[in-house]
C-alpha cells in the first residue's frame, strides 16, 4: 500500500516533479546538460539570496557535511549540537581525523548566540558546525542572531545545514555571512532524495585551497573548477537536477514570499490542533521549527501502535526520534503540502484514537 507521507524527509513529491524525472537522458557532458545546470544554480541563488557559488553534489546532505569538514576544518572545529543529526555532524568530524569539540545543549534547546560567542572566544577554533533545523527534536536555533555573533570572528569558517528549513524560511546566506550553506532535497525543496546543495564563499574556497587531503568526490576546488564550465565533478543524477529546475519554476511561480508565509501558517495550524487535543510541544514556543513540528506524548498514547495503524490507513507516521522516540511524535509541514493534507492525518489520528476528538 502506497503511504502518504507526514515524516519528517523524504517528504510527498508532486506530481509535475515525478514526470520531470521522466525526462529524456543527456550527457552530462553536453550543452543540454550546461545549459540546465547553469539555469539551475542560477536559480538556486535567488533562492539562497547569494552570489557564491553554489554547488550540485550526487549524495545525501550529509556527503557534503563531511566534504565541508574536509576542505574548511584546519586548525579546530566546534560542532554545535542540540540533536541527533548535530551530534552525528561531530562524530563526522572526528571520524575525518580533525580536531573538533562538540558544545552541547539539552535536546530541545536551539543553539544560542551567547554559547557560540564565548565558544569562539577561547580563540581555539578555526570553524564551526551547526544545524539551523534541528529534525530529531523540532528546533529552529535563532540564525540570524548567531550570524551577527560570527561577524566577530571573520576567519571563522560559518558551515551551516538548513536541510528542512531552506527555501522554507527566509534565508539570505550572503548577508549573514554564511560561509557554506548544506542542504539535501527530500525535506522542504520536496524532490526524492539524492541530490545536495551547497554553497562556497570566496573565503571558503580560499581556505579550502590551504587545506591538503580534502578528498577528490567533494573537492570544493573540483567543483568551482567544473561550476566555471556548468557541470560538476562526477556524473550527476540528471534526472533530480531536472526535478530541482521544476521546482525552482514552481517556488517561484508561487513566490518565495509566499511560500514562507504558507509554511509559517501550516506550522501555527499544526500546533494549534495539538494544543486542542491535549499535546504540549517539545520545544520551547520561541524556538519552534516551521517545517516539521515535534510534539510531547502528553496524553499517553500508544504511538508505535499508532504508527502501526495509521500504516494500514495508508499514512506515514513518525512516533520520535533516537533518545526520545516514544516520548515525542513528529509531523512534518514542510514542502508542497497543504491544510487539507494535514486535515486527512488529523481525521485519521481521531479515528484510531477517538479519545483524540
Amino acid at each position: 500500500m502506497r503511504k502518504k507521507l507526514f515524516i519528517p524527509g523524504p517528504v510527498e513529491v508532486h506530481s509535475d516533479i515525478l514526470a520531470a524525472m521522466a525526462l529524456p537522458m543527456i550527457g552530462h557532458r553536453m550543452k543540454e546538460y550546461a545549459e540546465l545546470h547553469g539555469r539551475v544554480t542560477t536559480g538556486l541563488k535567488k533562492l539562497m539570496i547569494t552570489d557564491d557559488k553554489v554547488f550540485l553534489a550526487t549524495s545525501s546532505a550529509f556527503g557534503v557535511m563531511e566534504g565541508a569538514v574536509r576542505n574548511l576544518v584546519g586548525g579546530r572545529c566546534a560542532n554545535f549540537c542540540n540533536g541527533a543529526f548535530s551530534d552525528k555532524w561531530h562524530d563526522v568530524t572526528k571520524r575525518c581525523g580533525k580536531q573538533a569539540d562538540a558544545i552541547r545543549f539539552d535536546w530541545g534547546t536551539p543553539v544560542t548566540p551567547e554559547a557560540v560567542d564565548q565558544a569562539l572566544s577561547s580563540g581555539k577554533y578555526d570553524s564551526m558546525t551547526m544545524i539551523h533545523n534541528e529534525t530529531s527534536t523540532g528546533v529552529m536555533s535563532p540564525l540570524a542572531d548567531i550570524a551577527e555573533v560570527m561577524k566577530k570572528y571573520p576567519d571563522v569558517m560559518f558551515i551551516v545545514d538548513t536541510v528542512s528549513s531552506m527555501s522554507a524560511v527566509k534565508i539570505p546566506v550572503a548577508e549573514l555571512g554564511i560561509d557554506c550553506c548544506i542542504f539535501g532535497v527530500q525535506k522542504a525543496i520536496a524532490l526524492p532524495p539524492g541530490l545536495a546543495v551547497f554553497s562556497a564563499s570566496e573565503k571558503a574556497l580560499q581556505r579550502a585551497a590551504g587545506i591538503e587531503d580534502r578528498g577528490y568526490y567533494f573537492d570544493f576546488l573540483e567543483f568551482a573548477a567544473n561550476d566555471a564550465k556548468n557541470n560538476t565533478p562526477s556524473t550527476p543524477c540528471i534526472s533530480l537536477i531536472y526535478a530541482l529546475d521544476c521546482q525552482l519554476q514552481r517556488m517561484f511561480a508561487e513566490g518565495l514570499e509566499q511560500r514562507w508565509t504558507r509554511h509559517h501558517e501550516l506550522a501555527e495550524y499544526v500546533r494549534g490542533w495539538l494544543v486542542v487535543h491535549g499535546f504540549e510541544t517539545f520545544p520551547a514556543a520561541a524556538y519552534l521549527s516551521q517545517t516539521l513540528t515535534c510534539s510531547r506524548n502528553s496524553r499517553g498514547i500508544d504511538l508505535a501502535d499508532l504508527k502501526k495503524r495509521l500504516a494500514e490507513a495508508g499514512f506515514a507516521f513518525d512516533d520520535g526520534y533516537g533518545k526520545i522516540k516514544g516520548t515525542t511524535f513528529r509531523i512534518a509541514h514542510m514542502g508542497d503540502m497543504s491544510r487539507a493534507d494535514l486535515d486527512e492525518l488529523f481525521t485519521a489520528m481521531v479515528t484510531i484514537v477517538p479519545q483524540l476528538a
